[in-house]
């Protein structure tokens, strides 16, 4: 009988969607008890990197300033300048080697975290009831809870990284809410539409992904079924290759349809939305440039300003990305955590006698019945 996909689900409320951040903080526990050294680790790494963006525009200033000065005075203050040359090298170096430290601690604690869930992940399995493994529902809440032992690393870097992008903003607005604070509140008006439009799209990408989750086991094991030796016998025998194949493809196209149509809205609403800070950003720019021509500005105010303006601007919209991200990965997070508190509903009781080491006689059973749900 051929599998037909659930109705489609409505996206669900902002109460929902924020709802589903309370999943990030037990998976940040997760992730501290796997290694707390590699997680305090990166934790000081990225806040160490955080201020290495305005400590280099800093040092460009004060050196074109310093140009500037030299070429109008006709003096050129050499020691100064190669002073600041070197620090800005030496900051240089810094953030590349903190960028290659940050990857190996991140790539580590991310295989620990792997290893760390899968194996909780196999104990709470172990802890269960049998009839639960022949519950479809069961089974398909299993499957999303197992993909998300290796599929949300990308969360924890992401999660780690906005942190760090965070902490950069902050700094470099420091700079830009001294030079003009409406710009700042421009910029954030101007991000919003993105935010709100990505979030609408996650949650119908979680939406798809969940209602075809039967689909994608099933595809997944006719995938299995039809590349493998165990089968290739009864496969060839039964003339099973060709209704495998075709089978797998009517899966495999259904899903894909969706999927495309959903990714080609999501690209078009975002490519209209992402005008809106283009447009901010340039508006600003236009205002920085016309009061440094008015003379209030010197060369490197303005050189920090524009480097300041424009990695802020970067941030922001990378935040805001990795927020939709965030938010949308924390809805499959929920899988997992759902999973763990599947409960059995056979338990032992606390004076239970312990089955004998080894069994010598075997069991005896005594006004014992037995009966299907239902």
């Amino acid at each position: 009988m051929r599998a037909v996909p659930k109705p489609a689900e409505p996206p669900r409320g902002w109460r929902e969607r924020l709802e589903a951040l309370r999943n990030v903080p037990p998976l940040l526990k997760m992730v501290w008890e796997t290694s707390p050294f590699l997680s305090l680790s990166t934790i000081l790494l990225r806040f160490v990197a955080a201020l290495f963006p305005l400590a280099t525009l800093w040092v460009a200033k004060l050196i074109i300033d310093l140009v500037v000065r030299a070429i109008r005075h006709q003096s050129f203050d050499r020691s100064a300048i190669w002073k600041l040359l070197i620090l800005e090298l030496i900051l240089a170096f810094g953030s590349d080697a903190l960028g290659r430290f940050i990857s190996l601690v991140d790539s580590l604690l991310g295989d620990r975290f792997t290893n760390h869930v899968s194996i909780k992940l196999m104990e709470h399995a172990n802890s269960l009831d049998l009839v639960s493994f022949e519950d479809p529902v069961f089974y398909d809440k299993m499957e999303r809870a197992r993909r998300q032992t290796t599929a949300r690393l990308g969360m924890l870097a992401g999660l780690a990284g906005m942190a760090q992008q965070l902490l950069t903003l902050l700094s470099l607005l420091s700079a830009v809410i001294f030079f003009s604070p409406w710009i700042l509140l421009l910029l954030i008006a101007a991000t919003l539409p993105v935010f709100f439009g990505e979030t609408r799209f996650a949650m119908l990408n979680y939406s798809l992904l969940y209602r075809y989750t039967p689909e994608r086991r099933e595809l997944d094991y006719l995938r299995y079924l039809g590349a493998s030796n165990e089968s290739a016998k009864e496969i060839k025998i039964f003339g099973l290759g060709t209704y495998l194949a075709d089978r797998s493809r009517g899966l495999f196209e259904r899903f894909y349809n969706e999927n495309r149509h959903l990714a080609i809205h999501r690209a078009i609403h975002g490519t209209l939305l992402g005008l809106l800070p283009t447009g901010a950003y340039y508006a600003a720019y236009a205002f920085i440039i016309t009061r440094a021509l008015a003379g209030r500005l010197t060369v490197g105010d303005l050189t920090l300003m524009v480097g300041a303006f424009s990695r802020a601007r970067t941030i922001m919209e990378n935040l805001v990305s990795g927020l939709v991200g965030v938010s949308e990965q924390a809805l499959f997070i929920k899988d997992l955590f759902d999973f763990f508190q599947t409960d059995p509903t056979i338990a032992s009781p606390p004076d239970s006698i312990p089955a004998p080491r080894p069994i010598r006689h075997g069991f005896e059973f005594q006004d014992v019945s037995f009966a299907y749900p239902g």
